[in-house]
């Protein structure tokens, strides 16, 4: 490291507003400075200008702009910079291509093949970031026992062997054909090249020979399993990397040699900083956000207390949430406006909620977000003609003051805020309040209050979301708020959580800048590992992790670092054998001895974790190191100085519950140490303002910083009667209980189908039984569960007692399929004899019995060859105790039962079953815990009393929706009635009548005229056209409503019993699961004529033998519609599951994947085209059984307004011997070595008449920042459980 005394030191965040400089001045004195990111009028470049300004004022020289400036008085430059994550918002990057293995060159465009927003039928997905695409006929396969080919090692511990060697000569063919047409960023992803990546060298040598100015190896990037993520990644790499180095070019051109003889680093990602040429674009999407996290760690959290912190970043469009609690936590896979990363990053959660969140007032609810009013026009008091905000709320209620703002605003950007617009609006906003609600007139403070009320309980879900998936407790955190927006919202937030005290640090609006500062300079390297962690395996983990340790060491003292300044961290990426659930984990706490390895003894720390994680742990099981991880650090941070003066305040009125109150206000900077602040109080200096709400006390520390603690709210009485704020505050805590049960059934659950896949919905239900919330919005699940409790307490009445616990699964009690458990707790409350309310969770359990493995055969034909059913009536159904469920007897019977019935087998696997069982059952107690805290702090009668308001707002949007529908109808047709059906690929019809009541916004749906029960498994349980009718309803609605039971209270669904959609007790049904529910659907759609009919299948396939079992759906083609071309490779409707990565694949079973692309054409043609379906071909290298339950194989998914039908579908069987033979859509069938499976799934159809010698339209896409502007583990999450 240079000697930087007496000399200036810099940190600069360039965000892509402001870009903030903090400074470390020669005599120890701090500085800050903020100016626009982008003013090319003034300046060429932000912080070139931040570094210029500073000079010129501390000096009192003269630095000329069109001169490189001098760097003998500067001793380091630090940077964080969105440039990378700008450009990839904006798709601004490098011309890339990408190289790629054969049969795979639309493996990113179909991704997971999971639709990001459940209910966006036009499936508005980014665009790739490559244009053109090079397909290597080259393949290298993992090593199984009974290949008898030549085998090479890999440096893992895997086997490989190379089917396939690198043509070279038509490579460099295929790269020049590239290079002509001016693309010179490369991106090579080949096939299990993170652990074999000699022909990714060898292609990477070539391309630089030839002239590739970026060529971005994915064993290099990141060398971790599971291809899809690792492509993306690369792809990014090559795609960003030649941005950042331009501006790194442009910058460093501004001073004397290039910043040769400066300190210069970047920071990346992970919160650590890198020198200025190892920056690169996978490492650097947040660069920016990260050296906030670093800011707020380091300042807020106090090793001897060790209380952890939650930093809460409120900026204009978004905020960011992260936690901290004496150690980074971070991800190895997450999404950045819409490409997944795998690289090392700080988990932060981005939400769309920011001070320039917009405000709606729908159906009766408040809403905020997650539109944005963005910097331009901004909100309304920006003088631009922006809409209203969380801003304008807050300006409102008095908790701004524009006298302390600068005069940017308006068309001139030379005015002040104004707070007249802003009212203007308000005005608006308070008429249509009091004209939908004339029974609870509220006034324009009342609405800005309740408005800011709403977005607080937004932001405090995530939060309690981060916490409690880790097993924390929200409430023994200390809430550390930066940013400009946070201030005025940090004590209510505090207080909602139960959070004590909120930390504001002195450079709190430049945290991110100061956070540079004291960050560590970081050198990590990684690399795959396949050994077991146990005791012959430890000499070969101390060698590898010596070598890893030794390269980090050496490249920081290359840097100057000595070795008391370095310091180096080991993780092992742990999970016990047969999980997918990994933990990347460090033994920092848990020293080495005579059982460990010598780096220290990670069997403790990761049991430790996953018991405080999951809560059990699973000692019977190996524990498999899947990656070896090192990270070095060498310390530099600094330490600051802080001088005050003192000063008085002045008072202002803020409107708070209580009214108007008179409000001190402060100016920071003035504010002597140790001084207090009763609330309620204004902090103000330039870059944020914090509110002191009333009953909360600041004080300012010796270090000048601020300390807030928050006292309890006095409670305010609720009345039983209709408040729309407090509707929209139930609504988010109603959701925000079940998705917390969903979050213990996923910690405590055992099985990989709940724990790992999230294939589960937890929901609670009114004292009636109907549906209030359910997290999260799994398709199929929708409005069933409700189905399933009124139907136990139809049943049981008043039976129920304080305890039970009732286990279902039947189709006729509301079940989806059997192995879909469903457990239901009624909840008591003292002095009310019958249960309040309900709360149920429901959970797919991989194998229950019937004549199949996995519970779900495709040639079923009636219940008893299925799995384990409980009945409703006679002695097979089953109502349980707690303490009958903690014994296990009779649960354990039942779930052997199906063994009594010829040619089924009970379960095959009761320990995972019944260990989920508990899990359900914890989930539901939880659930049962958070609702009765509810009811203690507001009262039994208000709690229901809102329940039922909520279910009116969910009804209330779907009858707005059916009139405008009805009006459209008769404007166009003269008829309030529609007709429509389509087929089963049998033959069997689907009808469905829709009356239409404009006046009532009703509808009848009358599925009269639908075919009968079939001999087959394709018969759907009353429960799924409901379920599906509810998805159609959401889509149809077109904005993010309340999903319960009040959307089919305008709705009279008739279905003839002993039709295919209610079949009698005895009929088999999986297929009705997995299969009608989407033919369902595309009755209702093409009555409405929202779109063409998508793939209308799930493909669902699955293999297995006496060793190992597997299933999945497939993708296929979606729906045209009117202004938009259908998506092809995705999930639709009533499915969005994700499939599993090729290399995870080919890793556990017994199978290649030759092919997984699109199926060209076959999307039907029009004006707007429909999606292509895929082309997936198996190869198996052991004996199987391979079942398939398709659909669509005879019928095509329609078109719709002239637009053409799409392709059917098709399943062949290539045997080893020649044949080609046709499977039909359902059928089981035994395979041989080296024989083939091809998958061709169904299109979409089109939509429009397609019209010669026009040019068809493309879709209009919406901007990626505003459609994906959410990211973190919290989002993963909700997107995984959406995937099921």
């Amino acid at each position: 490291m240079a000697d930087t005394k007496r000399k200036f030191d810099f940190a600069i965040d360039r965000g892509g507003t402001f870009t903030d400089v903090f400074v470390r001045l020669p005599d120890g004195r701090e500085r800050v400075l903020k100016l626009l990111s982008r003013d090319p009028q003034n300046y060429k470049d932000a912080p070139t200008e931040g570094i210029l300004r500073v000079l010129e004022e501390e000096t009192g020289q003269v630095f000329p702009r069109d001169q490189p400036v001098d760097t003998s008085l500067i001793g380091w430059i630090r940077m964080g910079t969105t440039v990378a994550t700008n450009a990839l918002l904006e798709r601004q990057g490098e011309r890339t291509a990408l190289l790629v293995t054969k049969g795979f060159k639309d493996l990113l465009h179909i991704g997971t093949q999971a639709r990001p927003n459940l209910f966006d039928l036009e499936v508005a997905v980014p665009d790739v970031l490559y244009e053109e695409v090079i397909e290597v006929d080259e393949r290298v396969v993992l090593m199984q026992d009974g290949c008898q080919l030549p085998r090479k090692d890999s440096n893992t511990g895997d086997s490989l062997e190379v089917w396939k060697e690198l043509d070279l000569e038509r490579v460099e063919d295929d790269l020049r054909d590239v290079l002509s047409r001016g693309i010179t960023s490369l991106a090579v992803l080949l096939l299990h090249s993170y652990i074999w990546s000699n022909h990714e060298k060898a292609v990477g040598a070539l391309a630089r020979r030839l002239g590739f100015t970026q060529v971005s190896l994915s064993s290099e990037v990141m060398p971790m399993v599971r291809v899809v993520p690792r492509g993306y990644t690369v792809c990014a790499d090559a795609y960003l990397t030649p941005k950042i180095h331009q501006y790194l070019k442009g910058f460093t051109s501004s001073f004397k040699d290039g910043l040769k003889d400066v300190d210069v680093l970047f920071m990346q990602s992970d919160g650590g900083l890198t020198p200025m040429e190892q920056f690169c674009g996978s490492r650097a999407i947040l660069s920016g956000p990260a050296g906030g996290v670093v800011g707020y760690a380091i300042t807020s959290y106090s090793q001897m207390e060790k209380k952890p912190v939650i930093g809460f970043d409120m900026g204009g469009t978004s905020t960011d949430v992260s936690r901290y609690a004496g150690q980074y936590e971070h991800v190895f896979e997450a999404a950045t406006a819409g490409i997944t990363l795998q690289a090392p990053q700080l988990d932060i959660n981005t939400v769309a909620a920011g001070g320039g969140s917009r405000l709606f007032f729908r159906s009766g609810m408040f809403v905020v977000g997650p539109e944005s009013a963005g910097a331009h026009p901004g909100p309304a008091c920006y003088r631009k003609g922006g809409p209203l905000t969380v801003t304008d709320a807050n300006l409102a209620l008095g908790r701004l003051l524009p006298s302390f703002f600068p005069k940017i605003f308006g068309p001139k950007e030379n005015e002040p805020l104004s707070l007249d617009e802003t009212m203007k609006h308000f005005h608006g906003a308070n008429q249509s309040h009091n004209s939908i609600l004339p029974n609870s007139e509220m006034s324009v403070e009342e609405v800005a209050m309740g408005f800011v009320r709403v977005a607080n309980e937004a932001m405090c879900r995530p939060i309690r979301a981060l916490t409690q998936a880790k097993g924390h407790d929200t409430s023994l955190h200390i809430l550390a708020c930066f940013g400009g927006a946070g201030g005025q919202h940090a004590c209510a937030i505090a207080r909602a959580l139960g959070m004590k005290n909120v930390f504001i640090h002195k450079y709190s609006g430049v945290l991110s800048a100061y956070g540079l500062a004291l960050a560590d300079v970081v050198e990590e390297v990684q690399e795959p590992c396949s050994l077991q962690y146990e005791q012959h395996c430890f000499s070969e983990l101390d060698r590898r992790i010596e070598q890893l340790s030794k390269r980090c060491h050496d490249a920081l003292s290359a840097r100057g670092f000595t070795r008391s300044m370095i310091t180096i961290e080991v993780f092992l990426h742990l999970r016990y054998k047969g999980t997918d659930c990994a933990l990347m984990v460090t033994a920092a706490d848990h020293p080495s001895n005579a059982q460990s390895c010598q780096a220290g003894d990670f069997h403790s720390a990761f049991t430790k974790r996953y018991m405080k994680e999951f809560g059990f742990t699973i000692p019977e099981r190996p524990i498999l190191v899947d990656d070896i991880r090192v990270r070095g650090c060498g310390k530099s941070g600094i330490k600051s100085v802080y001088k005050t003066k003192i000063g008085h305040g002045q008072v202002t009125k803020c409107y708070f519950e209580d009214g108007y109150l008179d409000t001190s206000v402060y100016l920071w900077e003035e504010l002597p140490c140790g001084h207090s602040i009763q609330g309620p109080a204004i902090i103000i200096d330039k870059n944020s303002t914090i509110l002191v709400e009333p009953c909360c006390e600041a004080r300012l520390t010796e270090g000048g910083d601020v300390i807030m603690t928050v006292g309890s709210d006095p409670h305010c009485a609720l009345g039983t009667e209709l408040n729309a704020v407090q509707l929209s505050i139930f609504s988010h805590r109603f959701m925000s209980i079940a998705e917390q049960m969903g979050r213990v059934l996923q910690r405590t659950a055992i099985s990989t189908n709940i724990k790992e896949r999230l294939d589960f919905s937890c929901a609670i239900f009114g004292p009636d039984g109907g549906l209030v919330s359910n997290a999260p919005h799994i398709p199929v699940h929708l409005g069933a569960m409700q189905e399933t409790v009124q139907s136990q307490m139809r049943s049981l009445g008043e039976k129920l007692k304080e305890g039970d616990v009732i286990l279902s699964n039947h189709p006729c009690a509301g079940g989806s399929h059997l192995p879909d458990l469903t457990v239901i707790t009624p909840v008591f409350r003292k002095g009310v004899s019958s249960p309040v309310f309900f709360v149920a969770s429901r959970g797919h359990h991989a194998d229950i019995g019937g004549i199949t493995p996995g519970s779900m055969p495709p040639n079923s034909t009636s219940l008893f060859s299925l799995p384990l059913n409980l009945s409703l009536v006679g002695s097979s159904r089953k109502r349980v105790r707690e303490e009958e469920m903690n014994q296990e007897e009779s649960v354990t019977e039942a779930l052997m039962a199906p063994a009594k019935y010829p040619g089924c087998s009970g379960t095959r696997n009761l320990h995972d079953n019944l260990s989920d069982l508990r899990a359900q059952v914890a989930a539901n107690q939880r659930g049962s815990q958070l609702v009765g805290e509810l009811i203690d702090s507001y009262g039994l009668a208000v709690v229901q009393a809102y329940m039922g308001y909520i279910q009116s707002n969910a009804e209330l949007a779907v009858r707005d929706m059916l009139r405008d529908f009805a009006h459209q109808q008769q404007e166009q047709t003269g008829s309030l009635e529609v007709e429509v059906e389509d087929f089963m690929d049998d033959g069997t019809p689907i009808r469905l009548r829709v009356q239409i009541s404009e006046e009532e916004g009703s509808a009848v749906f009358d599925f009269t005229g639908t075919g009968t029960e079939v001999w087959g498994n394709c018969n759907a349980p009353r429960a799924i056209t409901l379920s599906a009718l509810i998805y159609c309803l959401r889509c149809m609605v077109g904005q993010d409503i309340p999903l319960n039971q009040g959307c089919l209270l305008p709705i009279k669904v008739i279905i003839p019993p002993g039709s295919i959609l209610h079949p009698s007790q005895n009929a088999a049904v999986v297929g009705g699961n997995v299969l009608t529910s989407q033919r369902v659907v595309d009755v209702i759609f093409r009555a409405f004529e929202v779109c063409a009919a998508s793939q209308g299948c799930m493909n669902n396939i699955s293999f297995g033998s006496e060793r190992i079992g597997y299933y999945e759906t497939v993708a296929g083609g979606a729906g045209a519609g009117p202004g938009w071309n259908g998506r092809s490779g995705v999930h639709s409707h009533m499915t969005n599951t994700r499939i599993t990565d090729p290399e995870i694949l080919e890793k556990r079973y017994p199978v290649i994947l030759e092919q997984f692309s699109l199926r060209p054409g076959s999307g039907g043609a029009g004006k707007y085209r429909g999606g292509d379906g895929v082309i997936r071909k198996l190869l198996f290298r052991d004996k199987v059984v391979l079942s398939v339950l398709t659909e669509r194989r005879s019928t095509r998914p329609y078109g719709l307004q002239g637009g053409e039908d799409g392709a059917a579908g098709l399943n062949l069987l290539h045997r080893a011997d020649g044949r080609i033979l046709n499977l039909g859509a359902k059928t089981s069938v035994n395979l041989e070595p080296g024989d083939t499976f091809c998958l061709h799934t169904p299109g979409g159809g089109g939509y429009g008449r397609e019209e010669e010698g026009t040019q068809r339209p493309k879709t209009k896409r919406r901007r990626i920042n505003e459609t994906f502007s959410e990211r973190g583990s919290v989002f993963e999450f909700r997107t995984v459980q959406e995937g099921v």
